[in-house]
């Protein structure tokens, strides 16, 4: 690994932490008293999984975001690839706002739903650029498509 992968992964990294750590403050306010009380469905995880998920979910989308930075910010499909990934990671710590802060789960699936969309276009950019960056987002883009279902039927059955 050199120097620079390493750094720029170091820094995506601290980015993806960050908007994670500011989800988790939106998550606190609603999973104390709004969330235990929702009908939730079968597949629902138990909630200390969630925690550890995402803190690997938002390693590896460094990683595979310091790959793509690594390869140079001048060039145009860098730039590109960069910008969907920070457009799509503002929509991630949106989420945790609608959902969790303001109780709005119907919100929160409209949303999730788009960044499941730019998340595919963040891969496809990411793919340009570097397949194992583009790799790295898979289990991401799978998570997310379990979260979007977990937060339909906790939609549709409240």
């Amino acid at each position: 690994m050199t120097r620079k992968l390493f750094l720029r992964s170091s820094m995506a990294i601290g980015i993806c932490l960050l908007f994670g750590f500011m989800g988790a403050i939106a998550t606190q306010a609603g999973i104390e008293g709004w969330y235990p009380e929702l009908n939730k469905p079968w597949f629902n995880p138990p909630d200390s999984m969630f925690g550890p998920v995402w803190l690997f979910m938002y390693i590896l989308m460094g990683v595979a975001a310091g790959i793509v930075w690594s390869k140079g910010f001048y060039h145009k499909w860098v730039k590109t690839a960069l910008y969907h990934f920070g457009f799509q990671l503002l929509l991630n710590g949106s989420w945790s706002l609608l959902f969790f802060g303001l109780q709005k789960p119907f919100l929160a699936f409209l949303n999730i739903i788009a960044l499941f969309i730019l998340i595919l276009l963040t891969f496809k950019w990411f793919k340009i650029v570097n397949k194992i960056a583009a790799y790295l987002l898979i289990p991401y883009a799978v998570w997310v498509l379990y979260a979007m279902a977990l937060n339909f039927e906790i939609w549709r059955l409240n």
